[in-house]
């Protein structure tokens, strides 16, 4: 007898199969065109459709493929105009004026009253910026838009079909960024009206590819939008590609295999599983795969850290060592990060020298923290009555099965200088809950940004953000660093804030909250027959200039 579940997955192919044999039978009509399908596998699958809820990498780069929004980072992380063609910032950075394009249309849908698709207008993103904020609607964006000005006509306000004005309370220098997001992508009042919650697998956009199909856990399937907005510079309408198949299998070892067999056209990340075959010890492509898949990587705006318990009313911390800032900075000097990214990382990632703060975000930064030095360990904690750690207690690490190996190894350094280590393995779910209740005097965790500025970084031990209301786990507290924080979220002058972003890294690093252990790359393989499939540091998937021969 066949179950449920697998007639779902032949039907499924079934459908996936025939909606791509279409695309190959439309272009045996044309000698001129052959339509070409890029094909990539997400294992993580994905939740919703809805640029309102892309709170995670594999959703982000399905809805870039199906909206567009005001601005966007080029691969430089710098801001360019979208639908936005250009804009004026007010002196006292408090109004933000858009000036839109006329050529941008929405998908093709019924459900627009004068023609099949329509004109993107600032009424749009009115629409849609005020729907981030409906309570109704629950999305975790409202963050994005804490610092509107809603006394000012709601905060936004459309002047005329191509003119949007943004009003904030106070400057933030982050925001025009922050717009970037996939959150703040355009939609259409109409489609979102007539589906409520599932426009999530209805959607309709403006973006290079419009949604063909979706069955969840198996397959999703976009089309090239023929009158999307975008050109080369030869004047071709972009996207080049004609359509986008994903896949959901979970198993990654299956993703790998359907990269070299030519199924899949690119893997982003590298499991433990296959690294040592995939890269050398310098993380560099193995030579044996060169002819066929090629390695592209970039430093990515994440670091992945272990946070300190710090609350001192917290339960976990009656009577902890960890309350004197000198075991929590041995514990610092006793890792040799650089060995550990080399032999458990395969280079494939940084040592975390610079403190929280990625230094590609931390231009004014020169210091470099707590580099391996084992006596300076032993120094500090013979100073806090613990020589060789006698009389220490242990203290536990807490993580997930992913980084167990990650969190041994750590312990086997702060082993050698007398700290006894005891690993605790958690699922994601219970580290998240526990961390978030202050029930884990270590924990490792990474800081991924939300948006490409050092403020999202610093924010995470502003102490107003207490778990759970906000992202600091580790109830760190300091009134200095809490009013360089309100400083540096003002701040207009960019000399003034680089200093300022320089010297909260620098506190945040003495009083060692947190251990940086390192800072993150993108990591692309990819088919030797793609061309134009860029690595930025967002880690933002952009098809429209790929090829494939």
């Amino acid at each position: 007898m066949i179950d449920k579940y697998t007639c779902r997955t032949y039907l499924s192919l079934a459908l996936t199969m025939s909606v791509l044999s279409a695309l190959v039978s439309c272009s045996a009509s044309s000698e001129e065109k052959s339509n070409t399908v890029f094909y990539y596998n997400e294992s993580n699958g994905i939740t919703s459709l809805d640029p309102a809820f892309s709170r995670d990498i594999e959703a982000m780069w399905v809805t870039n493929q199906l909206f567009d929004g005001l601005v966007e980072l080029d691969s430089a992380m710098q801001v360019i105009p979208c639908i936005a063609e250009r804009w004026e910032i007010s002196p006292d950075g408090l109004r933000y004026l858009f000036h839109l394009r006329d050529s941008v249309y929405f998908h093709p849908s019924p459900l627009f009253s004068d023609s099949s698709h329509r004109r993107v207008t600032a009424h749009d993103f009115v629409y849609s910026f005020n729907r981030l904020l409906d309570p109704d609607i629950a999305s975790p964006a409202t963050w994005i838009f804490s610092s509107i000005d809603r006394n000012a006509s709601g905060g936004f306000i459309a002047h005329d079909d191509r003119t949007l004005e943004i009003i904030l309370r106070e400057p933030f220098q982050p925001f025009l960024g922050m717009l970037s997001m996939q959150y703040c992508n355009v939609v259409p009042h109409e489609v979102v009206e007539h589906y409520g919650p599932d426009f999530r697998e209805h959607p309709i956009g403006s973006g290079p590819f419009k949604f063909a199909f979706w069955y969840e856990q198996v397959a999703l399937v976009f089309h090239k939008h023929e009158n999307y907005w975008m050109k080369d510079a030869q004047g071709q309408h972009l996207p080049y590609l004609d359509a986008v198949k994903i896949d959901f299998v979970k198993d990654m070892t299956v993703e790998f295999q359907g990269l070299l067999q030519g199924k899949y056209d690119f893997m982003s990340g590298i499991h433990s599983a296959f690294k040592d075959e995939l890269l050398d010890q310098d993380g560099n492509l193995a030579e044996a795969y060169r002819n066929q898949i090629r390695f592209q990587r970039t430093p990515f705006i994440k670091t992945d850290y272990l946070g300190i318990q710090m609350d001192p009313t917290a339960e976990i911390n009656r009577n902890s060592p960890l309350m004197d800032v000198r075991i929590r900075q041995a514990i610092s000097y006793a890792i040799n990060k650089s060995e550990m990214v080399k032999y458990l990382r395969n280079n494939t990632v940084f040592a975390a020298d610079a403190g929280f703060v990625p230094p590609m975000l931390n231009q004014g930064n020169t210091n470099e923290f707590y580099t391996y030095n084992p006596q300076k360990a032993a120094q500090l904690l013979s100073e806090a009555g613990y020589p060789n750690g006698q009389g220490l207690p242990e203290i536990t690490i807490s993580t997930t099965g992913d980084y167990t190996d990650l969190i041994e190894y750590i312990q086997h350094e702060l082993e050698k200088v007398g700290i006894k280590i005891q690993v605790n393995v958690l699922q994601g779910p219970a580290l998240r809950e526990q961390s978030a209740k202050a029930q884990l005097a270590v924990f490792r965790k990474s800081w991924l940004a939300d948006y490409a500025d050092a403020e999202n970084f610093l924010a995470v031990f502003y102490s107003p953000n207490f778990c759970p209301s906000g992202p600091n786990y580790t109830h760190f507290k300091n009134d200095r660093y809490d009013e360089l924080y309100r400083k540096c979220r003002t701040e207009t002058n960019d000399s003034l804030r680089t200093s300022i972003i320089a010297e909260m890294n620098d506190l945040l690093m003495q009083e060692a909250p947190v251990i940086p252990l390192y800072y993150d790359q993108v990591s692309h393989f990819v088919r030797n027959n793609v061309h134009g499939l860029q690595t930025n540091p967002v880690n933002m998937l952009d098809l429209r200039p790929v090829r494939k021969d």
